[in-house]
């Protein structure tokens, strides 16, 4: 394909997804509100839910606005040819091909998240605290920064060298190689990351002797489901909103509940979400999702194996040479509408696992204290109750509230 036909294909995907994510948003949030439901009539009225309609309407609008300068500053960057400039310009430096794409990609996320810093920092002391949820101080936010750039630089920094290296040394058979590396990185990162990540960013304590902790051990004890670990996280350290989840596998799994969870709920609540947590488990959901990951990975690496020497795309990025840091750029825009049916496809499983896990939930404990667990998480948050189904389905990994509701009550 000509390069400069490649150039316009991949600025006109890039619009044709930004058209598209933009115009199911805008169904979404112009939905007519409408009348609470009875349901939700002890927890809801009809000024909470014009206040959180108002929230839904402020994060469209700065959605809009963010996403809208992510999307022009793409297409300058393409139409202008500023990512084959920044591959010329630090090959004047006399790297080789591994650090080039090191330092490629090292300057474009900081570059990137520069940028992002006072759209993240406005959407957390101006959005978030005006509907009152932001906990957040200045300091914890920057320090979140300077850790997640550590992070970055050290797990994305060896991944990006192994990947690079592989491409050199093997050519395109480096796919199934990378693939393997790459399963095994997220096994460990499932079964590590409470451990060892986590801990970075907030504390974990674990939950102390007493009733609700006497209930919640018999209670996985009846489904067959022995755990010692449970942790509660203090996530009133950023925000007041609740959540719980659980990680790892075998002697390390363990379930961890968010401090403000414990706050906004009672003890048969918690242990309705907690059977949930357990319904994931004991439904295969965990081993599935995994698994799922891992072959979306694998399809991803064997497509781009069939480009990452293509002369076109690095052409097209404005290079005046084939690079592997302009071709896995050009790569990710090209397979964006492949990723998009993807993640539509893992959002339908995602939410039948979410109605199974309910379900389960359901028979092994009780689906009230459940459904009342699930109407205090989404007032509370300023969920929308009633979202617009072609919404629902291309983005919900949840299904909505009052679809939960309905099979548990």
């Amino acid at each position: 394909m000509d390069q400069e036909i490649l150039k316009y294909l991949l600025m006109g995907i890039i619009t044709l997804t930004f058209i598209f994510d933009k115009t199911i948003n805008y169904l979404n949030i112009n939905r007519s509100i409408g009348e609470v439901p009875k349901t939700l009539e002890q927890y809801l009225s009809q000024e909470k839910l014009k206040e959180s309609r108002k929230y839904q309407q402020t994060n469209y609008t700065f959605g809009l606005f963010t996403g809208g300068f992510s999307f022009v500053l793409t297409l300058i960057f393409i139409g202008f040819g500023f990512f084959g400039w920044l591959d010329e310009s630090l090959r004047a430096l006399g790297l080789s091909q591994i650090p080039l794409s090191i330092v490629y990609f090292g300057i474009l996320f900081i570059g990137s998240d520069i940028l992002s810093i006072p759209f993240d920092y406005y959407h957390t002391f101006k959005i978030e605290e005006d509907f009152g949820f932001n906990k957040t101080t200045v300091k914890t936010f920057f320090a979140d920064k300077i850790k997640g750039y550590i992070l970055s630089i050290i797990i994305g920094g060896t991944l990006l060298f192994v990947l690079v290296w592989l491409i050199m040394e093997i050519g395109r058979d480096f796919w199934w190689i990378f693939w393997a590396i790459a399963a095994l990185f997220m096994v460990f990162v499932n079964m590590f990351y409470s451990g060892l990540i986590l801990p970075l960013f907030n504390k974990l304590t674990p939950l102390e002797d007493g009733e609700l902790k006497n209930t919640i051990l018999n209670y996985a004890r009846s489904v067959g489901f022995p755990l010692e670990n449970v942790f509660i996280m203090d996530g009133s350290k950023r925000s007041s909103k609740a959540n719980a989840f659980f990680s790892g596998f075998g002697k390390r799994k363990k379930v961890v509940l968010f401090d403000t969870l414990i706050e906004q709920h009672t003890p048969d609540e918690l242990v309705a979400v907690l059977a949930h947590e357990i319904g994931h488990f004991k439904k295969g959901h965990i081993r599935t999702g995994m698994i799922s990951g891992i072959l979306q990975t694998g399809i991803l690496l064997y497509i781009l194996s069939l480009f990452i020497f293509s002369e076109q795309i690095s052409y097209a990025l404005g290079g005046n040479q084939m690079a592997i840091h302009l071709n896995i750029i050009g790569f990710t825009m090209l397979f964006s509408p492949i990723s998009t049916i993807l993640g539509i496809f893992m959002n339908y499983l995602s939410r039948k696992n979410e109605f199974e896990a309910d379900a389960f939930a359901k028979s092994t404990y009780a689906g009230e204290p459940l459904a009342e667990a699930l109407k205090t998480l989404s007032v509370k948050t300023l969920s929308n109750i009633d979202p617009h189904p072609l919404y629902v389905f291309v983005n919900y990994s949840h299904p909505p509230l009052l679809s939960r509701l309905k099979r548990l009550e």
